[in-house]
C-alpha cells in the first residue's frame, strides 16, 4: 500500500555548512588584513644633511675693452676731393702730422682773387690819400671849399676800409687753403677712417678718429641687475684676455646714467692706473670686482624642490622623523649648488636625495652621510 505523505526535503550536511561558513569568514578576514596592510604608514629612505651658514664673498667678472680717455673725430673744414691719404687705422701720429689732403685748386683760386683785391684796394688808398693831402693843403690856403675837403677825407676813409676788408678776405682764403690739409691735433693713434682717395667729402664730416695718448680706460657694458648688489669697493682688478699675466688695477670713474636701448646695458668706465704697454687700445680686458661678504646657506641642486611656483626644500623633524616642504628664497644659482638667502635656519636638516618621492607628513628614514 503506497504512503500518502510527500517525500522529505533533503538538507545539506552539517559539515558542509560549517566548511562554507569557515571559508566566508576566512575571506573576510583576509580582506581586512589586506586593507590594513595597505593603509599602514610607509617609510622612505632619504639622504639628509644639516645646513650651516657660511661667509661668502662673490666676485663679478666681466669682459671689456681698453679705450683712450680722450678721443676726437677729425674732419676737413672745407669741401673738396681727396687727393692723398697718408695714414691708416692703427697708425701712431704726432701733433701736426699730415693725415690727408684735398684738391686745393678752388681754394687757391680764392687766394689769388683775394690777393688781387688787396692790390686794387691799396692802389685806391694811395689815390685817396694823395687827394686828401692836396685838399688839406688847399683848404689851409683858402683855395678850396669845405665840401670838397670833406669829400676827399671821406674818400680816404672809404679806401682804408676797403683795404682792410680785402686783407681780411685774403686771410680767410689763405686759411681755407690751409684747411685742405688735415693734420693731427695731438699725439695719438688713429682708430677709425672714413675716406678714400678720389672721394668728395663735405665740410665737418668725420673722416678720422684719433685716440689721444695718455690716460686709458677699461670700458664695460654691465647689465643693470648687477647694480642691485653692493660691491666691496670701487677698485677693479684688470687683466688682459690674451695674456692674463698682464694685470693692472683701476677705479670706477664713470657710470652712464641711462640704459642702452638696444643692449639693455649700462656703460661703466674704469680708469687704469699706470697701464702696462701691453694694454694697447682696443685690447680685450677682464675686470673683476668683489661684492660685500654675506652669510648664505649653500645646498645641492638635488635638494631644491617647488611649492607651487616658489622654490622649496624638504626638511626633516628630528623628533617625529617626518618630512615637511618649506619655501625658501634663492639668492643665486651656482655650479653644483644653490645659495639660499632666506627660509632656512642654521642646524635644520634637509633632504638632499630622495625628495621626489616624499609627501607632506611622510615618515622618513635617514641614510648615508648625516653631516
Amino acid at each position: 500500500m503506497t504512503s500518502q505523505f510527500p517525500n522529505p526535503v533533503r538538507t545539506p550536511h552539517k559539515g558542509r555548512v560549517l566548511a562554507a561558513a569557515t571559508l566566508l569568514v576566512s575571506i573576510a578576514l583576509t580582506g581586512c588584513n589586506d586593507h590594513a596592510a595597505q593603509t599602514a604608514p610607509r617609510t622612505t629612505l632619504v639622504r639628509t644633511t644639516t645646513v650651516q651658514p657660511r661667509k661668502r664673498q662673490a666676485a663679478i667678472t666681466l669682459t671689456g675693452e681698453v679705450q683712450a680717455r680722450f678721443r676726437a673725430d677729425l674732419s676737413f673744414r672745407v669741401n673738396g676731393r681727396v687727393v692723398a691719404r697718408v695714414v691708416d687705422i692703427g697708425a701712431h701720429v704726432s701733433k701736426g702730422d699730415v693725415l690727408a689732403r684735398l684738391d686745393p685748386a678752388e681754394q687757391q683760386a680764392d687766394v689769388d682773387a683775394a690777393t688781387a683785391a688787396v692790390a686794387s684796394a691799396e692802389a685806391q688808398l694811395r689815390v685817396a690819400k694823395a687827394t686828401f693831402e692836396r685838399q688839406n693843403a688847399l683848404i689851409a690856403s683858402g683855395f678850396t671849399t669845405r665840401t670838397v675837403y670833406d669829400q676827399a677825407r671821406e674818400g680816404l676813409r672809404t679806401a682804408e676800409g676797403v683795404l682792410e676788408a680785402a686783407k681780411a678776405q685774403l686771410g680767410t682764403s689763405r686759411d681755407a687753403l690751409g684747411y685742405t690739409v688735415l693734420r693731427a691735433e695731438s699725439n695719438g693713434v688713429i682708430t677709425a677712417r672714413n675716406l678714400e682717395v678720389g672721394q668728395v667729402v663735405p665740410a665737418a664730416q668725420p673722416v678720422f678718429s684719433l685716440a689721444q695718448d695718455g690716460e686709458r680706460d677699461a670700458v664695460f657694458e654691465v647689465y643693470e641687475s648687477l647694480f642691485l648688489g653692493q660691491t666691496d669697493s670701487r677698485r677693479v682688478t684688470l687683466a688682459l684676455v690674451s695674456d692674463p699675466s698682464v694685470t693692472a688695477t683701476g677705479e670706477v670713474r664713470e657710470i652712464s646714467p641711462v640704459i642702452d636701448a638696444k643692449s639693455s646695458t649700462i656703460r661703466v668706465k674704469v680708469s687704469i692706473d699706470n697701464p702696462p704697454a701691453a694694454m694697447t687700445l682696443g685690447g680685450a680686458i677682464v675686470g673683476t670686482v668683489k661684492a660685500k661678504p654675506q652669510n648664505e646657506i649653500a645646498v645641492p641642486w638635488s635638494a631644491l624642490m617647488a611649492a607651487g611656483r616658489k622654490p622649496a626644500v624638504w626638511t626633516v623633524d628630528p623628533k617625529t622623523q617626518t618630512a615637511s616642504l618649506k619655501p625658501v628664497t634663492v639668492g643665486a644659482y651656482e655650479a653644483g649648488q644653490v645659495l639660499i638667502k632666506a627660509g632656512l635656519e642654521p642646524g635644520e636638516r634637509i633632504v638632499i636625495d630622495g625628495g621626489k618621492l616624499l609627501s607632506v607628513g611622510q615618515s622618513v628614514t635617514e641614510v648615508g652621510d648625516r653631516s
